[in-house]
């Protein structure tokens, strides 16, 4: 690992930065080196997550923490660290917030991942991308019900089928570019890819999706479990060839 940065994501490094400062002005370089010693690399923000403060004390009185890091360090500030470790109020981030949403929210609704590197944008690679922004679209309303790195994936064997196992609850990813074996790994695990090269603002994709929620095209109304709009109207010929059946 010797070649990989220390830091995944400018996310990551923002919320390392903040909680420094919050720690008495601690070195950042230093800071950094106590949490490698702790982890592995890379820095991700799945990874910041998940310290808690015992965590965070036994990190500052590591050998790479400076000399007396821990003296004067109140309950309270190591409590805040560990809201900025969770992305609560981080100084500059652009990580979108998420919306409340439980299962039955939206009806008739479907989830749409996008693969993203910054805020609400879709301008990542399958294979490279930061993070997906998860998002339930129906014809009314688009909701972000979740945001999931993607960077800690690329430490598995296979870190396509590893990305494609974090969106596996999603119907469609939308991205700019996808190889070939990786996108059949997506739709091994029955997510279709929608390639767009030209990237740009999420929500402005989903709109355009939104449109074809209520008349799906084929391959909309295959996935979403539904008769397809243009073909709708034969199969209303085809009832009205069919005698009712005789009741008993």
């Amino acid at each position: 690992m010797s070649g990989n940065p220390p830091i995944a994501s400018r996310e990551a490094a923002l919320r390392i930065a903040h909680a420094a400062r919050l720690l008495n002005g601690l070195e950042v370089k230093a800071f950094v080196g106590a949490l490698v010693e702790r982890y592995d690399l890379p820095l991700t923000e799945t990874r910041l997550a998940q310290i808690t403060v015992e965590d965070l004390r036994g990190i500052l009185a590591g050998n790479h923490a400076e000399e007396n890091c821990i003296v004067g360090v109140e309950p309270d500030a190591l409590k805040a660290v560990i809201k900025l470790f969770k992305g609560e109020g981080v100084e500059g981030s652009d990580l979108p917030a998420v919306e409340a949403y439980a299962d039955g929210d939206l009806p008739r609704s479907i989830r749409v991942a996008i693969a993203s590197n910054r805020a609400e944008e879709l301008d990542g690679h399958f294979g490279s991308c930061e993070r997906f922004l998860i998002y339930q679209v129906s014809s009314d309303a688009i909701k972000l019900i979740a945001v999931r790195g993607a960077l800690e994936a690329d430490q598995e064997e296979d870190k396509n089928a590893a990305r494609a196992a974090l969106i596996r609850d999603c119907q469609i990813l939308y991205l700019q570019s996808i190889g070939g074996p990786a996108a059949a790994k997506v739709v091994r695990a029955g997510v279709h890819p929608v390639k767009q090269p030209g990237g740009g603002a999420a929500r402005t994709t989903l709109a355009q999706l939104q449109q074809h929620l209520n008349t799906p095209p084929p391959w909309l109304a295959r996935i979403m479990g539904v008769p397809a709009a243009s073909l709708q109207k034969y199969g209303n010929e085809l009832d009205e060839d069919i005698p009712a059946a005789e009741e008993a």
